[in-house]
């Protein structure tokens, strides 16, 4: 049986509320370490770390958003590369920020670990 696939029904639950100081650069960072979604290969659940920073312009993502958007993520079946490009490019779609980093730092399985890191930066 096929499994779920992000798309943008997920990134609709993310919400905003105005930066509080559009004339300063000052950077925003998440630590998520309880981030799941799974193996499109074999079904099985990956466990991850995901770490967003950011640079706001007009816009700040709201944290509950945030929580409920990366548990959109659980029962998803997507490779490590898919997710974390997903998340990035919902973000910067959502606020237009002057700078965002998205690492997805995802626990070992079969020995490996994997690390997969998105930047935008305004041009």
């Amino acid at each position: 049986m096929p499994l779920p696939q992000p798309g943008p029904h997920d990134a609709a639950v993310l919400e905003t509320f105005p930066n509080p100081n559009v004339g300063r650069d000052y950077e925003i960072e998440f630590e998520c370490p309880e981030f799941t979604c799974v193996c499109p290969k074999t079904g099985q659940p990956d466990f991850a770390t995901i770490r967003i920073r950011y640079v706001p312009d007009h816009a700040c993502v709201e944290l509950k958003s945030l929580k409920l958007y990366l548990w959109s993520f659980r029962d998803v079946g997507a490779f490590h590369e898919k997710v974390t490009n997903d998340i990035c490019d919902d973000l910067v779609g959502l606020l237009a920020p002057r700078r965002l980093t998205v690492r997805g730092e995802f626990k070992v399985r079969g020995g490996i670990t994997t690390t997969v890191t998105c930047e935008h930066r305004r041009g």
